[in-house]
């Protein structure tokens, strides 16, 4: 295609800090590589590991942008070495090592999703990072199934909301816990059969009432700290607990009596240092399992506030400050 230029301005931090050193640079747009496309961003998600990024907590891998972004939908402009010509044009929503906060970003096929028809570029854009983090995390390491009840944490969040969603659409039980009264309603309109303010309810005896006495199945952390053993506590025969976060801390005493007597499973994963081949994988189960969820409107997300790209600082920030119920995109 002969309007793509040659360079763009695309979001970086200039040193670790808060969001005041996030700044435009310009940057050279991509060329795609073997099996990667060129995408003109339509959309890019906003995450918690992009926060981590900028304050120097997590590097990109070696050879990876110094943009940061996580994911993204966009149109394809261009195809590399062995992509068949048939994508041009075509919309695609991607799970990227880096680069998102840009006009123009590459994107490995194997690690991206069609757009259905009828989901707008915003909500496409961010989908990606939660798909696959909820996907792997609940349902392969949490072994989610039908009739099951699962205990949601942060479920304002952007993984919260789309958890909640998925969790419902695949037929279990939904108990969200949120800091605010006033999020209980919208959280049990996203599917929850129970909404708890941690603020005043203890969330264990409460998971206990609800499962009359028989505990979740599955709990869904991002807190850490000493919502670990509170979190097993409530936690029925055969649990399995999954930590995505630790906003408590990532020291935690385990009691492992519980754990026997309970016969319990600890999981936890990070997305960003999977192999290629892992999120390759990933990629084929969302396709066969999740899509078709996001193309008849069961799963989609709970989109917050969209910013021009521009604005990714007050998009940190508006983050960071706990503010957001759902989703922040950014919009080239």
């Amino acid at each position: 295609m002969t309007d793509i230029p040659r360079t763009m301005q695309a979001v970086i931090a200039t040193q670790p800090g808060d969001a005041g050193v996030l700044a435009l640079a310009e940057r050279p747009v991509p060329a795609p590589g073997p099996g990667e496309v060129l995408l003109r961003v339509r959309a890019a998600g906003v995450n918690r590991p992009d926060i981590m990024q900028r304050q120097g907590l997590s590097r990109p891998a070696e050879g990876v942008t110094d943009v940061l972004g996580l994911e993204a939908c966009g149109e394809v402009a261009a195809c590399g070495p062995g992509v068949p010509s048939t994508l041009q044009g075509r919309r695609l929503m991607s799970l990227l090592p880096g680069g998102g906060y840009a006009p123009w970003c590459v994107a490995r096929v194997d690690h991206s999703l069609p757009v259905p028809d009828d989901l707008d570029d915003l909500a496409a854009g961010a989908l990606p990072e939660g798909l696959f983090t909820v996907w792997h995390n609940l349902f392969e390491l949490g072994r989610l199934r039908m009739g099951e009840t699962v205990l949601v944490h942060g479920a304002a969040g952007g993984i919260g909301t789309l958890a909640i969603r998925m969790a419902h659409a695949a037929g279990a039980r939904v108990i969200a816990t949120a800091g605010r009264a006033e999020r209980l309603p919208a959280l049990r309109e996203l599917g929850a059969a129970h909404a708890i303010c941690y603020r005043d309810t203890d969330f264990v005896a409460a998971c206990q009432d609800h499962t009359r006495g028989r505990g979740v199945d599955v709990v869904l952390d991002m807190v850490g700290g000493d919502y670990v053993r509170r979190n097993l506590q409530a936690l029925g025969f055969g649990g399995r607990h999954i930590s995505l976060s630790f906003l408590q801390g990532s020291s935690v005493d385990v009691e492992l009596l519980t754990l026997m007597q309970k016969q319990l499973s600890l999981h936890s994963s990070t997305l960003r240092p999977q192999t290629a081949a892992e999120k390759t994988r990933m990629a084929i189960e969302i396709v066969r399992h999740v899509l078709p969820l996001v193309e008849d409107g069961r799963v989609r997300p709970k989109l917050h506030a969209s910013l021009p790209l521009a604005r990714a600082a007050d998009a940190h920030r508006l983050l960071e400050s706990g503010e957001v119920f759902g989703k922040l995109v950014l919009v080239p």
